[in-house]
């Protein structure tokens, strides 16, 4: 798996601001400003170690509202070990840091995503063990598992909706946040809660997305 360069923390406090998402104003992130410009950068500065497009530097729909839910019903996650899959930036792993989680961790397969969770986990003066691996099929005895905007393409979706069915028959709270993504399995779940959240035109096509959490159903 790439690893980020020795001065990825450099390259991210460089090219993004720190500033809070829509649904977590309690919150800070290094996030960029200009989806173009951070895609360029990367590209110029990154691209010929094959690193993937910097999806860590935007706090994405379903992330926003996973952290804004674990941060309404604090008992959640409270006391207790939590999986922040696929964190991206690590809002949603954050937000159950804030929330009185025992114990978070955090996986990405972008070295840039890991560090950028860790620089914004200690800007937000919370603990979040943030790793660059795939875990898909393992388990760890997480308590809750938080998976944000996870089924936005085919190749993969199938894969990670079994192994989260898994984690929830052997009891874990796996809770899905997702803005209308096309390969979530809806018929597998059931919604918690909703909510609009204001997004980029050039990331989504859009300035509004209903991003809502997702439960296993039974």
């Amino acid at each position: 798996m790439t690893q980020a360069p020795a001065d990825s923390d450099a390259f991210i406090r460089q090219h993004t601001r720190i500033t809070s998402a829509p649904l977590t104003p309690e919150l800070r992130f290094h996030l960029a400003d200009e989806t173009i410009e951070i895609w360029t950068r990367t590209e110029e500065a990154l691209g010929e170690i094959g690193l993937p497009p910097p999806f860590w530097a935007f706090a994405w729909a379903g992330g926003q509202a996973l952290a804004r839910y674990v941060m309404d019903n604090p008992d959640l996650v409270a006391g207790v070990r939590v999986l922040d899959f696929a964190c991206g930036c690590g809002v949603a792993g954050i937000g159950a840091a804030r929330a009185g989680a025992a114990h978070v961790d955090a996986s990405e397969i972008d070295p840039f995503a890991v560090a950028a969770t860790r620089l914004n986990a200690r800007l937000n003066d919370v603990a979040v063990d943030a790793q660059l691996a795939d875990i898909i099929g393992t388990d760890a005895g997480w308590d809750v598992v938080l998976a944000g905007d996870v089924f936005y393409e085919a190749p993969g979706a199938t894969r990670i909706a079994d192994w989260l069915a898994s984690l929830h028959a052997r009891g874990a709270m796996v809770l899905i946040g997702d803005p209308g993504r096309t390969f979530l399995p809806k018929s597998k779940l059931e919604a918690l809660a909703r909510y609009n959240t204001p997004v980029s035109r050039d990331l989504e096509d859009r300035e509004v997305r209903q991003a809502r959490v997702w439960r296993f159903a039974g």
